[in-house]
């Protein structure tokens, strides 16, 4: 197996029906940052990380997980990795080249064999950041992906043998948590009958802060579907909301730091004893239609942008 060659995460990118709708859900109750808009284009950014943006909304018919993206560490990774994909039949969407999104940098796209695209980035231009204050209660920065699979052992195969993902534990048989450092993870595969994305975690400062994130969508009116709780793997609380689109987000906090010296990857029960330690989620059922999602249709397309 690789070293990790993935450092970090820098974005997820939602195509959307009603795009007026999720950039005001993402700007005004969401608690990200407008930092760049055009005609049915807005890149946002969260306070306290300094990735040009964390999250971005394009206008389309279809409700689409149009991307995510992916930091690795230079220039001479991206064409390494690229090299690597293209002599084993990945499919590649876009070569390397310079990037012209906010930040630019050094990258190229890719599919995984759920036909997601991905984008893998060096040398982008941070933004500006500052750290959150006690008591706000915004975004700092992106905490994880969970993606929908209909073959969980390929996905997970396929991120750790070509991005050098480390498994941390399993839920069950039907979602693996997925590490490239010592925070327990920064991506899940859950089993589904099709692809889609599950869901994309914002981190909030702490536990004060999440509590009073989640207190205020609902004072906006806008209610969790699963939370507040805490769940077993990770450790971290958990709050799901539906944005405008459909598209679940999530506002956690406190995800596990472990020894990665001495873990030793665990099977967690499914039990709600163990998804939800605190007892007061709520019933898991409700949330699992809007966590599998419907299928995405466009898998396996390319992004016009």
């Amino acid at each position: 197996m690789h070293p990790p060659s993935v450092t970090h995460l820098r974005y997820a990118a939602h195509a959307v029906p009603d795009f007026r709708a999720s950039v005001d859900f993402y700007k005004r109750t969401w608690g990200l940052r407008l930092v760049e808009s055009d005609t049915g284009l807005a890149f946002l950014a969260a306070e306290g990380s300094d990735e040009p943006y964390v999250l971005r909304l394009r206008a389309n018919d279809e409700k689409h997980l149009d991307m995510i993206g992916l930091g690795v560490a230079d220039a001479a990774t991206v064409d390494r990795l690229a090299s690597e994909f293209i002599a084993a039949d990945v499919r590649i969407d876009r070569e390397p080249g310079a990037l012209d999104t906010p930040g630019g940098g050094y990258g190229f796209r890719f599919f995984d064999p759920d036909g997601k695209l991905v984008e893998l980035s060096a040398d982008v231009r941070p933004g500006p950041s500052r750290a959150l204050e006690p008591g706000e209660a915004i975004p700092q920065g992106l905490s994880h992906f969970v993606l929908n699979s209909p073959d969980v052992p390929a996905t997970k195969a396929f991120y750790e043998e070509r991005l050098g993902f480390e498994l941390s534990d399993w839920l069950g048989d039907f979602m693996c948590f997925l590490r490239i450092g010592p925070l327990h993870h920064v991506l899940a595969i859950s089993a589904a009958p099709h692809s889609s994305l599950n869901h994309v975690a914002f981190d909030m400062r702490g536990l004060e802060e999440y509590l009073r994130g989640t207190g205020k969508l609902i004072r906006a009116g806008v209610r969790p579907v699963w939370g507040p709780g805490r769940h077993g793997p990770g450790n971290n609380t958990f709050s799901y909301f539906v944005d405008p689109n459909g598209f679940v987000s999530e506002y956690t906090s406190e995800l596990q730091v472990i020894d990665e010296s001495r873990w030793v990857p665990e099977v967690w029960d499914t039990g709600a004893e163990k998804s939800d330690l605190w007892g007061t989620a709520g019933p898991f059922e409700e949330f699992l239609p809007y966590a599998l999602n419907e299928p995405d249709k466009l898998i396996w397309t390319p992004s016009p942008v």
